[in-house]
C-alpha cells in the first residue's frame, strides 16, 4: 500500500524539481536582454548597462540616484522620469501616479519599468549631484515608545549640502529573518549648518523592514549607507511672507526640527507657529526643548495638541485635532506660508482647513510619508 504512495510522492517531487529547473533556465533565457544603452539628457551621459533590472535600480548602480520614498514599491510616485524611447506600454501600477499631462509628456515611474533595450531618458540635472555616503551611528535616542532619533557622522571627511526640509535615502542591511536590503526615505532632522552629520527621526511601522531594522538591529557604532539630498520641501519665503505656519505629527517632526533650527541659526526674521499633533502624552517629545526655545526666541511659538483622552495625565495644553487647534490660532493667510509633514489624512485635513482661511497651493508646502 505504501510503495505506490511513495512512488507517486517521489514522482511528484521529481517533476517539481525538473519544472523548477526548466522555469529558472527559461527565465534566464527570456530575461537576458544583454547590454543596453541609456542616453540621459540628450547625450549628457550615456550608460552601457546589463538589462533586466528596473530603471531605478539600474541608475542607482551607476551612482545616479532618483528620489524614491518607498524603495521601489510603487506606493510613493516620486521616481518619475521622462522616457522618450524604450519604456514600453504604461503599466497599471504607474497609472495612479501620473497625470494626463505627465503621460502625454512621457513621464514614467523608474521603479516600475525594466531596462530591456536601449532607452532615452530625461532627468533633472541636479540629480547628478546626489551622492552616496557612509554614516557612522554615534547615538540612538529613544524619543517615544515607538520613535527613535538616529545620529550619524559622515565618514571619509565627507560633508553634505542640503536645504532644511529635504530627505535622504537610508539603506538597510539583512537582519534577523530579513535577507534583503531595502531603502526608504527619511527627512533630515539635523540643521544644514552641521554638514558632517545626518540625524533621522524614525517611527516604527508594524512589519516595516526599514523601521524594523532601525529599531531592532541597528546599533551605535554601526555603519549605514545613505544617499541624497532629495526633495523640494524647503523654506520658500515668498515676497511679503513674515510668518511660517508649521503642522506635523509623529516622525513628521524631523523636517520641522531642521527648518526651525536653520531659521533661528541664520537669524531670519520670521514668526514661526509650530503645531504638533499627538494622541496622548506618551506621543509628545521635545516638549521641554521647544518650551526653552520659545523663551530664548520670542518669534518661535510651539503649540502641541493632544487628540486623545488626557484625563489624569496632567496635560494642560491644547486639546483636539492639530488642525482644529491651528484654526484657533491662525485666523487668516495674510503674509503667511504653511509647511506640513504627516500622513495623507493629516495632510488632506490641514490643506482643506488652510484653504478656508485663504491659503493657496502657492503658499502650502508639504512632505508626505
Amino acid at each position: 500500500m505504501w510503495i505506490p504512495i511513495l512512488q507517486t510522492t517521489g514522482s511528484v517531487t521529481l517533476i517539481s524539481v525538473v519544472l523548477a529547473i526548466v522555469i529558472s533556465f527559461a527565465e534566464k533565457l527570456l530575461n537576458n536582454y544583454g547590454t543596453c544603452k541609456i542616453d540621459i539628457n540628450d547625450g549628457e551621459k550615456v550608460l552601457e548597462v546589463e538589462g533586466g533590472s528596473s530603471l531605478l535600480s539600474t541608475l542607482a548602480a551607476q551612482k545616479i540616484f532618483i528620489p524614491s520614498a518607498c524603495g521601489g514599491k510603487a506606493t510613493c510616485g516620486l521616481c518619475k522620469v521622462q522616457v522618450k524611447i524604450g519604456a514600453g506600454p504604461l503599466l497599471p501600477t504607474e497609472e495612479p501616479y501620473l497625470s494626463a499631462k505627465e503621460r502625454t509628456d512621457q513621464f514614467r515611474l523608474a521603479c516600475q519599468i525594466k531596462v530591456k533595450n536601449d532607452m532615452t531618458i530625461l532627468i533633472p540635472p541636479e540629480l547628478f549631484s546626489i551622492k552616496e555616503y557612509i554614516g557612522l551611528v554615534e547615538k540612538i535616542t529613544d524619543l517615544t515608545h515607538d520613535i527613535k532619533r538616529v545620529s550619524m557622522k559622515l565618514q571619509d571627511n565627507e560633508t553634505i549640502s542640503f536645504k532644511a526640509g529635504q530627505f535622504v535615502q537610508f539603506y538597510t542591511k539583512p537582519y534577523g529573518k530579513i535577507s534583503e536590503t531595502v531603502f526608504r526615505a527619511y527627512s533630515v532632522a539635523s540643521p544644514p549648518a552641521d554638514n558632517t552629520h545626518v540625524d533621522l527621526i524614525i517611527r516604527k511601522v508594524p512589519d516595516g523592514i526599514a523601521t524594523g531594522y532601525a529599531h531592532t538591529a541597528l546599533k551605535e557604532g554601526d555603519e549605514v549607507r545613505l544617499s541624497g539630498p532629495y526633495g523640494d520641501f524647503y523654506r520658500r519665503g515668498g515676497e511679503g511672507v513674515n510668518t511660517l505656519v508649521m503642522i506635523a505629527g509623529g516622525s513628521g517632526m524631523a523636517p520641522m526640527y531642521s527648518l526651525i533650527y536653520d531659521i533661528i541659526g541664520k537669524g531670519l526674521d520670521y514668526q514661526m507657529y509650530y503645531f504638533f499633533g499627538a494622541v496622548t502624552t506618551r506621543d509628545i517629545f521635545y516638549l521641554d526643548e521647544f518650551r526653552a526655545l520659545e523663551k530664548e526666541h520670542p518669534n518661535f511659538h510651539f503649540i502641541p495638541a493632544l487628540s486623545g483622552s488626557t484625563e489624569g495625565d496632567g496635560w494642560t495644553g491644547e486639546k483636539g485635532t492639530v488642525v482644529d487647534v491651528m484654526l484657533r490660532h491662525i485666523p487668516n493667510a495674510d503674509g503667511k506660508e504653511a509647511y506640513l509633514c504627516g500622513g495623507p489624512g493629516m495632510l488632506n485635513a490641514s490643506t482643506n482647513a488652510l484653504r478656508t482661511i485663504g491659503f493657496t497651493d502657492e503658499t502650502i508646502f508639504f512632505d508626505k510619508f
